[in-house]
């Protein structure tokens, strides 16, 4: 918990930075991730941070309700969850998945949907280096479950030196080169 809770906090404050400023002109404009405009994307965070929230109170796995725009104020209500020692502990019931994978998810989530928006919105985006290091680690490990889960795309090919960020990218089906 001590080494991940500040990286989790530091990808959340930045994503709901980037969310903060996201205009009403911006929200049907295409992003990275297939799967989404600008408004699904903020709406898959607002579920994110209501999943995370209840998986770190050892709740059930929740349904996506409609978009709201309350990301940043669901994603305090996540961290304050997970800030307390006992969302860490044991096996989610809901997920199957050691708490701490829990973690490593979400931060995954807050990195890579920051790219997103930023990008689908013309944001500057520099993620924090220590959570590309651990997210790039972790989904390196976890990549193929990623991709059976649905949270990960096909990979896209990224010269093995390319910066850890496009690497990270690259493994979840992201092309770092992506232009709107």
């Amino acid at each position: 918990m001590d080494d991940i809770m500040p990286l989790m906090t530091r990808a959340t404050e930045q994503t709901a930075g980037l969310v903060h400023t996201v205009r009403q002109d911006q929200l049907g404009l295409p992003t990275p991730c297939a799967k989404f405009d600008v408004k699904g994307l903020i709406n898959h965070l607002e579920w994110v941070a209501d999943l995370f929230e209840s998986l770190g109170n050892q709740g059930d796995r929740i349904e996506q309700e409609p978009y709201v725009g309350d990301f940043p104020e669901r994603a305090e209500r996540t961290l304050a969850t997970w800030s307390r020692p006992e969302a860490w502990e044991g096996t989610s019931p809901a997920m199957g998945l050691p708490m701490a994978t829990l973690a490593h998810m979400y931060l995954v989530d807050m990195v890579a949907h920051g790219w997103d928006l930023a990008k689908a919105t013309g944001q500057e985006y520099s993620p924090d280096p220590e959570a590309v290091s651990v997210a790039l680690h972790f989904t390196g490990q976890m990549a193929e479950m990623g991709r059976q889960r649905g949270a990960f795309g096909p990979a896209v090919d990224v010269p093995n030196h390319a910066p850890p960020f496009d690497r990270l990218l690259g493994i979840i089906g992201r092309d770092p080169a992506w232009t709107p």
